[in-house]
């Protein structure tokens, strides 16, 4: 599998890091989780905290995941929403 990324993922990827955390709002900038390995376009905002804490992380305990019953769709759902508003607000 190649793993370089293209121009268009590179872009997508760079946006989604701007985003607030997609679980808990901290502000930007994110991490980018992949829902999927080598799916580019399908990543979540996401803090250090709800991505890889221990306790909270989804790479965790998922604590605050759980609080907010939230899965990685409902996180993927919520990045989506805020990438669209973005692109609405720079028309």
């Amino acid at each position: 599998m190649n793993n370089k990324l293209t121009t268009k993922q590179r872009e997508h990827i760079g946006r989604v890091k701007a985003l607030p955390c997609s679980v808990c709002d901290a502000p930007p900038p994110s991490a980018a989780h992949h829902v999927k390995q080598h799916q580019q376009f399908t990543v979540v905002a996401l803090c250090t905290d709800c991505h890889q804490g221990s306790f909270n992380g989804w790479h965790g305990q998922k604590r605050m995941w759980l609080i907010k019953k939230m899965d990685e769709l409902d996180a993927l759902a919520i990045t989506i929403e805020r990438l669209l508003d973005e692109s609405l607000q720079n028309r």
